[in-house]
């Protein structure tokens, strides 16, 4: 007989799962500091404790999303489901706003005139404001592609780059060239893994804690 645990609230719940996650990956662990707290946020988001071989961390990562963040940066995503996976419970009090451009009009009538994906129209649309932003990117290669051309002709840059587009077609590739280029700090999941929630659980692993400082 399946046994229950007694855990009935948000914060305990996840209290909990984080203590599992914790006594199921036993030190030393691949990450730890700031670095761990991601990574087991990003598997109690998916309960796939494997994305431990695939994270991947610029060294300035941390600090260059903590900084952004307590800037009151704007976060854009590439999907409506990420910037939802976001709660204004952690970006208000630190003065943020989280963007996604996807359905945007004049984003969506680029995409039709050019042939292109949204994801890539977006792109195009926010490269004016990157500066000092947070750009998580959980779905789309085309996305990330896009923005990595735009800072190889010497466009403006964000603070950080949460590039963890998912799939089967550019997603591995796609992050391959964020991992290649060491300009900007990024946190990925390097090959196929990756998605909105994924993207989303990383800023929110962050906003946690900026919070705290």
């Amino acid at each position: 007989m399946t046994t229950l645990q007694p855990y009935f609230t948000p914060e305990t719940i996840e209290a909990r799962s984080f203590e599992i996650i914790d006594s199921e990956v036993p030190e030393p662990r691949p990450f730890a500091g700031a670095q761990w707290e991601i990574a087991r946020r990003l598997i109690h988001t998916s309960a796939d404790f494997d994305l431990l071989n695939h994270i991947a961390f610029h060294p300035q990562a941390v600090e260059a999303g903590l900084n952004a963040l307590g800037n009151g940066c704007t976060v854009f995503t590439d999907t409506e489901m990420a910037r939802s996976g976001m709660p204004l419970r952690r970006m208000e009090p630190l003065g943020c706003t989280v963007q996604c451009l996807l359905n945007r009009p004049d984003v969506v009538a680029a995409a039709k005139t050019n042939g292109t994906t949204r994801a890539h129209a977006a792109m195009d649309a926010a490269r004016g404001e990157l500066q000092g932003c947070i750009m998580a990117i959980g779905n789309a290669p085309t996305a990330l592609i896009r923005l990595m051309e735009h800072l190889a002709a010497g466009g403006l840059a964000p603070a950080l780059i949460i590039g963890m587009p998912v799939g089967f077609v550019n997603a591995a590739e796609s992050k391959e060239l964020l991992v290649g280029q060491t300009a900007v700090p990024y946190i990925t999941i390097r090959g196929r893994k990756g998605g909105s929630p994924l993207a989303a659980a990383t800023v929110n692993a962050l906003a946690e804690m900026a919070l705290r400082t």
